[in-house]
């Protein structure tokens, strides 16, 4: 063995010196072992050239490429960064190579669990991927002895490792057209021959100049002459070394032409690559065109793919409400289709109309009718629904005339379902459209609250089955537009809002189905609530908390200045603005919108139950929403509860009042008990908790008798860190939320 009795470390850095000196072998990528890439970056960027196992000893290779592949296929590595040429393997005696390309396809297996350990070579994944790969391997790997074959494995890692990225070509997928396109916006965008501000102001983005590109037939050769077109009908096509955009797409008399600037390095950019796509997944690249739109102009646009589960979830919905044969009963539009994956899966294309705002995803739908979507061209129809007027196309309007005829007939609207994932963006300009009305109040900067509100108003009578966030069920601003929205809420279901593309937040996506006709003021629903998996998990119930008073109205009841001894920082009153609330030092001082409240001997004990109420319950996903209420008055007698609430606060990581920022009046200890090497600046807290202060009388009465605040609430309890280890929650119907103990009684 050339290498032996080493550590798995020391051989890496011995065979990256040995036989890789003329490359980069230092860069880590995620946990793959062992990668080569070239020393400098060439116009592309840094391209990996080997992505390799290591083993210490004389290990089996077919083992060392299983969890090589485990270990890529878990993390998705493939997804963040583009694969290597070769994949290898090496342990003490040997090492080898096997073309990425000739195992690309394991990476797709349906229905795989890739969340196994990729070390444990004793599971059910590891050998399944052994007895698929094993056969490959003999085929296609290429093993050397370090000793034995020393001269052919520097004669290899010369000329087909070095040479690698120029003689083959990666195949294009649903994995990573992503990346690829991220590359391709950093080398063949700027070589486009084209003013992008322009095009965007007519709605025409860099993404479907990437779909022209990928859509090629490249006939297997370097050259672009000979680049073909497979897909004639998308916005943007690639023809004659240079880009057509057909007349009939920007309403001109002639189709408009675009050069490229440097044919050089597009060629150099797209001999690397196979097109078009793997044909399998041409239809889901066209189809997911919306993940290549700008995060800014998908969230303005509505350019969100509903996932599949949700979609299918709906319809079930659907059918459950309006029966076995709605879709033959009922017709169909989707007045924010994008790409009209929310139409996927309904069968009767003649009753299904799809609108959008962008003509390209309107040719993306054309061209996914070319290849088999079950929908009528003359039905996909491009339509500004929040500023377009409702004119038939016989009069010179957008909308086909037998959709006209649909909504302007009392009747047949009853039948109309208008099934939309609309977007959800807010705000001044994003919102300016012609359905921002006064009257609806703070609900008008809603664009998805927008549809609802054109709909209601001009489509009357429909059934509507929406996505959307839950603010019009319960959002202290949209009590008008509950007020004007007067339909009956038949049924919902709730999903976690980061199941959708591109959502990090915690928060509830609804799909809510509507029945116009119904004039019902909304107050309460039941909803199912299903988990990340599609599991109903329960129910959840949702009323609006209209005439009602906040947990904000009573504190405000409180404010006073005098003597203070800590500030309270407070937000809205629901869970998604749980972190924002907390103690801090009187004196810092705290930017933004947040709330600031004056803590003194007066109101401290109404802010410490404050602070506990808002943060004894985490937050979640299925509570973002959830709004704190006036308490009753049995707060105010409740000394138990008044101590707990103390004892809470004062230990919680919230409570960010701290010596090192000014004199700390919340120290519950004496200096004795804490072994304190110096005297406190203020033992506020101590005399406090032993009854030597008693809150003066404003508002409200606090002085009630306190045996509670005794210092034996602090002695003998268990602490770590600061950390109260004993817990014991108790129903405050005062509060309507679970509270705590934080300490044992003596």
């Amino acid at each position: 063995m050339k290498y032996k009795n080493i550590r798995e470390e020391e051989l890496k850095n011995k065979v990256g010196a040995d036989w890789f000196k003329n490359f980069d072998s230092t860069e880590i990528i995620g946990n793959i072992d062992f990668t080569v890439f070239p020393k400098q970056d060439n116009l592309f960027g840094r391209t990996p050239l080997l992505w390799a196992e290591a083993k210490t000893g004389d290990f089996d290779i077919p083992t060392m490429f299983v969890q090589l592949i485990l270990t890529i296929g878990k993390a998705r590595t493939f997804d963040k960064t583009m694969p290597p040429a070769f994949l290898g393997a090496f342990d003490f005696k040997k090492i080898a190579f096997v073309p990425y390309l000739s195992v690309q396809d394991i990476f797709y297996l349906n229905d795989f669990n890739w969340n196994v350990t990729p070390s444990n070579h004793e599971s059910k994944e590891f050998q399944l991927i052994k007895d698929r790969i094993e056969n490959t391997l003999k085929q296609n790997s290429t093993v050397f002895d370090y000793i034995k074959e020393e001269k052919e494995l520097r004669i290899f890692i010369k000329n087909s490792l070095t040479n690698a990225n120029t003689n083959s070509k990666l195949k294009i997928d649903k994995n990573n057209f992503i990346p690829i396109y991220l590359r391709w916006l950093e080398i063949v965008k700027p070589i486009i021959n084209v003013n992008w501000d322009e095009l965007k102001k007519a709605n025409i983005l860099d993404n479907d100049f990437y779909l022209a590109d990928l859509f090629v037939d490249d006939k297997d050769t370097q050259i672009i002459e000979d680049d073909q077109t497979i897909r004639d009908s998308l916005f943007v096509v690639f023809q004659n070394q240079g880009y057509k955009i057909a007349k009939e797409n920007i309403k001109q008399m002639f189709d408009a032409t675009i050069n490229l600037k440097n044919k050089d390095t597009y060629q150099q950019f797209w001999k690397r690559y196979k097109r078009p796509p793997i044909k399998e997944f041409q239809d889901y690249i066209i189809e997911r065109r919306d993940l290549l739109v700008p995060q800014d102009i998908r969230e303005r646009k509505g350019a969100f793919f509903t996932p599949r589960i949700w979609v299918e979830l709906s319809q079930k919905y659907l059918t459950d409400y309006l029966g076995e044969n709605w879709q033959d009963d009922y017709f169909i539009w989707d007045c924010a289709a994008g790409t009209g994956n929310l139409l996927a899966g309904l069968t009767n294309k003649y009753n299904i109309y799809a609108s959008t705002l962008d003509q390209a995803d309107i040719n993306v739908m054309h061209e996914r009718i070319d290849h088999g979507a079950n929908l009528l061209k003359n039905h996909v129809f491009q339509f500004d629904f929040l500023n377009d007027d409702f004119i038939p196309a016989s009069k010179g309007g957008k909308m086909p005339d037998s959709l006209f005829e649909i909504i302007s007939h009392e009747e047949k609207r009853k039948k109309l379902v208008v099934y939309i994932n609309p977007p959800y963006k807010r705000g001044l300009g994003v919102a300016d459209t012609n359905w921002r009305r006064e009257e609806i109040g703070g609900a008008k900067d809603e664009l998805y609250i927008q549809f609802l509100y054109r709909i209601y108003i001009e489509i009357q009578n429909c059934k509507i089955g929406v996505f959307s966030k839950l603010k019009m069920l319960n959002a202290p601003d949209f009590l008008l537009m509950r007020q004007l929205f007067k339909a009956k809420l038949e049924k919902l279901f709730i999903t976690p809002a980061d199941t959708f593309d591109n959502v990090k937040g915690k928060f509830p996506i609804g799909f809510h189905l509507y029945d116009t006709s119904k004039k019902e003021i909304f107050s309460f629903i039941k909803a199912d609530v299903f988990d990340y998996n599609n599991e109903l998990i329960g129910f959840k119930g949702f009323s609006t908390y209209d005439n009602s008073l906040f947990l904000n109205n009573w504190l405000t009841k409180f404010k006073n200045n005098n003597s203070p001894v800590g500030k309270l920082i407070f937000n809205s009153n629901d869970f998604q603005h749980q972190a924002r609330i907390r103690f801090v030092q009187y004196d810092q001082v705290v930017l933004g919108g947040d709330g600031k409240f004056t803590i003194t001997l007066s109101n401290i004990t109404v802010c410490v139950v404050y602070l506990t109420v808002r943060q004894c319950i985490d937050s979640s996903w299925l509570n973002d929403r959830d709004q704190f209420l006036f308490p009753n008055e049995g707060w105010q007698t409740d000394v138990e509860f008044q101590n707990d609430c103390l004892a809470y606060a004062l230990f919680h990581g919230q409570n960010r009042i701290t010596s090192s920022e000014g004199s700390n009046h919340w120290i519950p200890f004496t200096e004795q008990e804490v072994n304190a090497q110096n005297r406190f600046e203020s033992h506020f807290m101590t005399d406090f908790i032993q009854g030597k202060i008693k809150p003066q009388a404003e508002n409200i009465d606090l002085c009630v008798r306190r045996t509670g605040w005794s210092i034996l609430l602090w002695r003998g309890v268990r602490r770590t860190g600061w950390s109260i280890l004993l817990w014991r929650g108790v129903r405050r119907t005062g509060w309507s939320i679970l509270l705590w103990r934080g300490v044992r009684r003596t």
